[in-house]
């Protein structure tokens, strides 16, 4: 952060000898400060296979590309693995760096594959260690910052000096996209080294919180609160029930969940436990996991919690990614227990900036936007990973600080999907072509005023809804199949 993305970049090009185009094999003698080639291969169109794949994706349709990997130290601890893939032919002059999941640990096979099929340049990062796990941070301050920044810029400038010593050019456009931490890694980008990308595709950033433990702290198994899966079932259909229509439609969808007035008490035993309804304790449960994370002795809001629509994924134990911020980076206790937490002494304790310093909440987008620079968020409603409302006031934060939504829209947009879990997945419409809205964006200069979403069951699309900007919703236009995006339109929220 002593210095910026063009500095640094001018530092690694310095380094290249002429501008010229370079053969793949040619890339392992170029020279890149804190960076050393491991290995430089030509690779067939069709002839990838990806270590540690496990057949879960297909990459027999990729096109001939340059595989550069590379390791980075640029720390004493560091130990920083990046792949960059060149198309071979048919580049469309772009780099789009791709980001991670969780703790990282992997490269983004599947990732690299989407953006080398597009025509882009890419790469993707481990974010310096290796495995899933939080314990790489544990008495490794250097290795935690790498994973928080230090990985994806460094990456960033080491990419292009390749993609520029490969094809004689530097790339006329540069995106990021990623969703979970890698949306959160985009955001990062974006305030702490605003040169480095023309435009970022973030979805879900996976910032820090406790609510993952205020979920499961509500319904334990060990306390009357608990509810067992067939219970959670149970009070979705009754959220759903509750507040379907109240977007005009009863479609099987939560249109605006922030507008649910869901009380679960309706559906409360009326004398003993049933199968079909929730005991006193499992309602209380829900009332607290519903609302925002407070502090028991103060009241203040620590958190936004889930919205209504996302009981199916809600969880009685923490996920591995939170405990792991716990065990390692905040408390430095492997043998640490989630249960044991309490939400007003170790909020403070587990919340000082050198132990969030992966979290990317720095509203002011200035530099970034200063360049013309496009923020595009999304975030699927039914997450249970990460608040949506998280999200949200991140994105609220951001408007106010640029002046106001009119003055900010040109800059940044959020896309909220109803019925969408965490990056994807879930009963509503949930894929959608960022990347393509993004070019428009850019390079057409057409904001993205909605984006087609379409939902498939056995791999047969059968509804297709349009996402709106928000505040925007979608809205039935009362005719129609309910199924098909044609039959809806963009509206202030309803």
């Amino acid at each position: 952060m002593s210095f910026t993305s063009k500095s640094a970049l001018a530092l690694v090009l310095a380094s290249v000898p002429g501008m010229a185009a370079t053969s793949c094999e040619g890339l392992a003698s170029l020279n890149l400060p804190d960076a050393t080639i491991t290995s430089v291969q030509s690779v067939a169109a069709g002839a990838f296979t990806p270590p540690n794949d496990n057949g879960r994706a297909n990459y027999k349709d990729l096109p001939a590309f340059c595989r550069v990997m590379a390791t980075l130290k640029p720390s004493s601890d560091s130990d920083i693995k990046v792949e960059v893939w060149l198309p071979s032919a048919d580049w469309n002059k772009k780099y789009q760096a791709v980001g991670n999941g969780g703790w990282a640990g992997v490269i983004s096979y599947s990732e690299l594959a989407d953006a080398l099929r597009g025509g882009y340049a890419t790469s993707s990062t481990d974010t310096g260690h290796v495995g899933g796990s939080g314990s790489f941070a544990l008495g490794h301050p250097e290795k935690l910052t790498d994973f928080a920044w230090r990985s994806e810029h460094e990456m960033t400038v080491k990419s292009k000096a390749l993609i520029e010593a490969f094809y004689g050019a530097a790339p006329r456009l540069s995106y990021w996209n990623g969703c979970s931490t890698g949306g959160r890694q985009g955001l990062k980008e974006a305030q702490q080294f605003p040169a480095d990308y023309d435009a970022i595709i973030a979805g879900a950033p996976a910032n820090r919180t406790a609510l993952a433990l205020w979920v499961a702290s509500a319904m334990r198994k060990d306390t009357p609160g608990y509810l067992p899966p067939a219970k959670l079932a149970i009070l979705h259909q009754a959220a759903v029930d509750a507040c379907d229509a109240q977007d005009g439609l009863k479609d099987g969808l939560i249109g605006n969940p922030a507008k649910c007035k869901f009380d679960p008490k309706v559906i409360e035993c009326k004398g003993g436990d049933g199968p079909n309804c929730l005991t006193g304790a499992q309602v209380e449960a829900v009332r607290k996991i519903y609302s925002n994370g407070t502090n028991p002795r103060t009241g203040q809001t620590l958190f936004p919690t889930f919205a209504v629509g996302s009981e199916l994924g809600w969880n009685a134990e923490p996920s591995a990614n939170i405990v792991d911020q716990y065990k390692y980076v905040a408390f430095k206790n492997p043998s640490w227990d989630w249960q044991t937490f309490d939400f007003d002494k170790d909020i403070a304790a587990s919340e000082k900036p050198e132990y969030l310093v992966m979290n990317a909440t720095d509203p002011n987008l200035s530099k970034f936007f200063g360049h013309n620079g496009k923020l595009l968020l999304y975030h699927g409603w039914a997450d249970t990973n990460v608040s949506p409302y998280l999200t949200i006031q991140y994105y609220k934060s951001v408007v106010d600080t640029m002046g106001g939504e009119k003055k900010a829209s040109d800059s940044v947009r959020l896309f909220l999907e109803p019925g969408m879990g965490h990056c994807g997945g879930g009963v509503g419409p949930n894929k959608f072509d960022k990347v393509g809205a993004m070019e428009a964006w850019v390079e057409k200069g057409t904001a993205p005023d909605k984006m087609i979403a379409s939902h498939a069951t056995a791999g047969k699309v059968d509804r297709t809804r349009p996402l709106c900007p928000y505040p925007q919703v979608a809205k039935y236009k009362g005719s129609g199949s309910i199924d098909e995006a044609a039959n809806f339109t963009c509206v202030a929220g309803l």
